[in-house]
Order: structure tokens, then sequence, then C-alpha cells
């Protein structure tokens, strides 16, 4: 897992999207591409919101990925353009120190924060210059990480066109912190699939220290994802960064009822690992120590101890100022208890008793329920798409990615598939002309790719 990402020789012989990459770049900047990079994007099989809670994570990557073509100059320029037109051309100096405006989330600004994670990482004041057009297969908010698949792309292709040199764990790690350049704070699960995947099995994702571990899904199911086609961009709202907030506060409030200094501690899984408890004593502490009812910032601070300028300045993020009212006990309810179920799933995949598929369907079952009851982070439409994919074969089914839109993960038995396919195109995109025309990018299975790579021709 400690090894650089690999660079792979590639034959564009039948292969259409390369050609049509290549042929874009030649036509556009008059000169051939020196190399390729790519970074799949993923899908979460279970534990969702968590991670940026310390806890682990069961992702794989997906076939799906941002591709790159890149030639390098000494220009001092860094020129993106884009195959998809409806994303425009970007130019920006790298002798200055290149901004990312975090109140409009451009494709563009995604890209750059993977090159200012170089550039920083390696205090290089002055950045090759580069030619790049970006080609992708991930639907934009979709829920399959398109964003931090590019991110990881960028810090691929600008690594490489400096010349130089770090292992996939040490991308993953400053990819994941560099997208809080453009607001959103993650807690680094797309980014560490996307370096550390592995053709053929998902992982599970630990964190502190990050750590990558193989696991085999069963043989009698296999995974399909199916687009809810209502977008949400998690940058350019601030439902995510609130649950975030949310599981801070949280944790602090957990922490104080417990007698400990809650001042230096921000995650859910600190305030289990101080306190030496299960997730099962975490979740009987939170039923003890929270109540359901919001909590409004006067009583976080009366409880903390804090004055309201402190609870602005060190809980709030940017996008969050705005809140008055905090959900704690649902959201701590939930992560602890999908902490919990990832586990779980783990531990039915290593033993491979002969009700897997079924056992491993129950828990993706609870984990939605979860993610729509106590996190809130589902909307009508995946919920739909969820109850149509369960009554069409699918022994399990939830939200993947942030939620509020993008995908639903289905577990269908092998010997379902195409009649799940067919139930599913007929009972949720068809009816509608604006989903029928989405469809065929929409609803496909998926198996665990492989992680970033560069291509050489």
């Amino acid at each position: 897992m400690a090894t650089n990402p690999p660079k792979l020789k590639t034959n564009f012989t039948g292969n259409e999207r390369l050609q049509n990459l290549k042929n874009t770049f030649e036509k556009k900047y008059g000169e051939s591409p020196l190399f390729y990079a790519y970074a799949p994007g993923r899908v979460n099989l279970i534990g969702e919101h968590i991670d940026y809670c310390g806890y682990s994570v069961l992702p794989m990557a997906i076939e799906q990925n941002i591709l790159t073509a890149v030639s390098v100059n000494s220009s001092g320029m860094i020129q993106l353009a884009n195959m998809n037109p409806q994303f425009q051309d970007f130019t920006v100096s790298c002798l200055e120190d290149i901004a990312i405006d975090r109140d409009n989330p451009k494709w563009y600004y995604y890209f750059l924060c993977g090159v200012k994670a170089i550039q920083e990482k390696f205090g290089v004041a002055r950045l090759s210059g580069m030619s790049c057009v970006v080609d992708g297969t991930v639907p934009p908010s979709s829920g399959l990480s398109s964003s931090s698949a590019l991110v990881c792309c960028a810090g691929l292709v600008t690594m490489e066109a400096n010349q130089k040199s770090l292992s996939k764990l040490a991308l993953a790690e400053i990819c994941a912190k560099c997208e809080n350049y453009i607001g959103t704070e993650g807690g680094g699960m797309d980014q560490s699939i996307s370096f550390l995947a592995e053709e053929g099995t998902a992982k599970l994702i630990e964190f502190q220290p990050l750590r990558a571990t193989d696991v085999k899904l069963p043989d009698g199911a296999v995974f399909v994802i199916s687009n809810c086609c209502r977008e949400m961009n998690k940058a350019a709202s601030s439902h995510y960064n609130i649950r975030v907030v949310e599981c801070r506060i949280a944790t602090k409030m957990l922490a104080q009822a417990r007698g400990l200094d809650s001042s230096r501690l921000l995650k859910l899984s600190e305030a289990q690992k101080e306190l030496r408890a299960s997730l099962e004593e975490m979740l009987a502490l939170v039923e003890e120590v929270l109540h359901p009812e919001p909590y409004t910032r006067e009583e976080i601070c009366k409880v903390l101890q804090i004055t309201s300028e402190q609870f602005s300045t060190e809980l709030l993020s940017a996008n969050t100022q705005h809140m008055t009212h905090f959900k704690l006990h649902q959201r701590a309810k939930h992560v602890y208890g999908e902490a919990a179920r990832v586990l779980q799933f783990k531990a039915v995949c290593d033993s491979e008793p002969a009700e897997s598929v079924q056992l491993l369907g129950d828990l993706m079952n609870q984990s939605h329920a979860s993610c729509r009851d106590l996190y809130e982070c589902s909307c009508p439409e995946l919920d739909q798409l969820v109850d149509i994919c369960l009554k069409s074969g699918a022994v399990g089914s939830r939200l993947t990615g942030a939620g509020w839109g993008g995908c639903a993960v289905s577990m269908v038995p092998n010997e379902k598939v195409e009649s799940f396919l067919h139930a599913v195109r007929e009972a949720y995109y068809l009816p509608d002309p604006r989903r029928a025309a989405m469809e065929k990018q929409s609803l496909f299975v998926t198996k665990p790719g492989g992680g970033a790579a560069i291509f050489l021709e």
C-alpha cells in the first residue's frame, strides 16, 4: 500500500475514449500529450457520514473515472479544458499564489485543490506549466465522488509534471486535506479509495493512521448503482458542513457530561477512545446525555461554558454561521450505529456464512433508514428509488455518498440482475422524460475497480 501510483503502458488501439481525448488535446493545444492520469470514483457500500468522525468506512472504486491528458511546458501557466462542453476552459498563472473561490465551486477549482496540495507539500514556488484536457465518466453531483476523483487526478498530474514522487498513501492524505480549500470538511474516504483501491476487492478504510484492508465481497450478488437524478453539490450548500458541526458539538457535549476536557476533542471517535467505551456503550450514553429536541446556541454555550463568540469561531464553519438549532442526539446516534454496522458488514464478508447476502442486505437497509431518519441526508427521490429497488429484487439498498440527491447502491442476487434492471428502468426512469434521457448513465452494475494511475503511450 505504501507504493507509488503505477505507471502503465497503454494501447490506444480500440480505446475510443483515449483516442478522442488525445485528438481533442492535439486540436486544442497543437501538440501531443506527454502522459495521461486517471483517478476512479467510488461507491460507499456502508459507512455514511462517519469518516469525518474518525470511523472506518467500506467503499470500493468503480470503473467510472476522471481521466486527464497532460503536456508540460515552461510558460508559467496552467491551462485547463474539459471534454464536457458544459464546463468552461480556465487558465491560471502558477507563478502567483493559486486562489480557490470556495463561494463559487466551479470544476476547475477542484482541479486547483490538487495542484495546491502538491505545491504546498513540496514547497514549490514555481510549478511547471501544464496544458490539460479532462474527461470524466463519473456522473457529477451523483454521490459517486466525481469531485474528489478530480482533486486526486489533479494531484497525481501535478506530481508527475513536476517530477516529484509520493506514495499512494501520502497522496491520499494530502488530497483529503486540500479539498478543504473549496470548503468541504470531508473525512478522507473518497481520496483514500481513489488511490488505494485494487481491482476485485472492496476496502475497509481506517483512519489515524490511514490504512486499507481488503474485503472480499460475496460471490452470490452484485452491486447496482442507480442515480435518482437529483444533483447536490456538497461544496455549494451547507447541508454537509452542518452535519460535521453537529457531530463536533455532540462530541464536546458527551465529553463534558463525563468530565473530560472537551476543548481538545473534535470527533465522536475521540470521545469513545477517551472513555474506553464500546460503540454500544456510546449509544447508551447518547440516550442518557443528549435530548432528542434540537439544541439552541444558548443551551450549548451554557453547557460547554463558552461565549457566543467562541461558539462561532471555534465550532462553526464559514457556511454554518447562520445555524441556530442543532440536532445532536440524532446525529451522534447515527454515527455510532453506522460505525457498528461497518464492522458487522466486514465480519460477515470475512466469515462467509451461507446467508451472507441476506445479512449484508439487512445492514444496508438499516443504514439507509438511519441516514433518512437520524441524519436526514436523504431526499424524497432517493427514498422512492430505494423503495423501488427493494421491490424489484434487491436484498439491500441505500443511499451512497453525501446524500440529498445522487445515487443509491443496491445488492442484487446474481440470478435477479436482468429482471432488477428492467423493473427499476420501468418504474423509476421511463415514466419521467428527464430521467429517461439520463438512464444509460444512471443505472449500471459495477464491480470493484483499481486505483489511480499514470498512463504512458
